[in-house]
């Protein structure tokens, strides 16, 4: 039997990358998948690959509206909700987020909007279900960013703490009613977002990291999916770091150059 046998989970950012594996993942274990993303026709494909288990919902998370949407379909579809990935993120911005002195106000809305607001009231809207149902699990996707400060994207990493910070207020307050929350903290994963890296740069990257190659998208899903199931059933409000070692090997410094 699957880990996630029966179970109704939404993975927010569903499309590529690590939500894409996190779903495709899931829903081998036996969950019935809600698919978001904003790009409903990549959502579209991710779905129609996993079959009658899953189902598209469309949306921008910065967007309350879309987000009550995305857990009313869970409900509909599935008849509700035990397993919520915040896992959408907003990596757009990068080149504009490299001095905190010249960072454009609209670039820091438009990060916190997705990248904490978006988790937050994806927290909001699936805990009365999940408490409904006796209980379930949160898994958010922080960063590297979050815990250890580098020479760039401020904005960013400010964004992603607010997310482990926000962690750890969900599994204080809901942890005794049934709902455990944690969240993933990756570095550098090899998804369509860093596709525009040099060869160069993930050489640099490959040296920097103390292990034998980079991240790859399943390497985060399967943290998700550990966290999201019963054999994380007395783990609540940890942040697991999913970065082959870098926050503890190199210099904050060295981290942002590799990238």
């Amino acid at each position: 039997m699957g880990r996630l046998e029966g179970k109704v989970a939404i993975v927010t950012g569903a499309a590529s990358g690590i939500g894409e594996a996190t779903a495709r993942l899931m829903a081998n274990e036996g969950a019935s998948v809600v698919v978001a993303d904003i790009d409903a026709s990549a959502a579209a494909r991710v779905a129609g690959d996993l079959g009658s288990r899953a189902v598209v919902a469309e949306g921008d998370v910065a967007d309350e509206s879309s987000v009550a949407r995305m857990v009313e379909t869970a409900v509909e579809s599935f008849d509700g909700l035990d397993v919520l990935h915040n896992n959408a993120s907003d990596a757009s911005t990068a080149a504009a987020d490299t001095d905190l002195v010249t960072l454009e106000m609209a670039v820091f809305d438009r990060l916190v909007a997705v990248n904490l607001k978006g988790v937050l009231m994806g927290c909001k809207h699936a805990i009365p279900q999940m408490l409904a149902r006796g209980g379930g699990s949160i898994v958010n996707t922080a960063s590297i960013d979050g815990v250890m400060g580098r020479g760039v994207r401020a904005a960013y990493g400010a964004s992603k703490a607010g997310v482990v910070l926000l962690t750890k207020s969900v599994a204080s307050q809901y942890g005794s009613r049934g709902i455990r929350c944690n969240a993933v903290a990756p570095g550098l994963v090899l998804t369509p977002a860093v596709a525009g890296l040099t060869h160069e740069k993930l050489e640099l990257a490959s040296r920097s990291y103390p292990m034998p190659r980079l991240c790859a998208p399943e390497d985060v899903a399967n943290a998700v999916l550990f966290l999201a199931s019963d054999e994380a059933a007395f783990v609540n409000g940890t942040t697991l770091m999913v970065d082959g070692g870098a926050s503890i090997y190199m210099p904050s410094s060295q981290v942002a150059a590799a990238e």
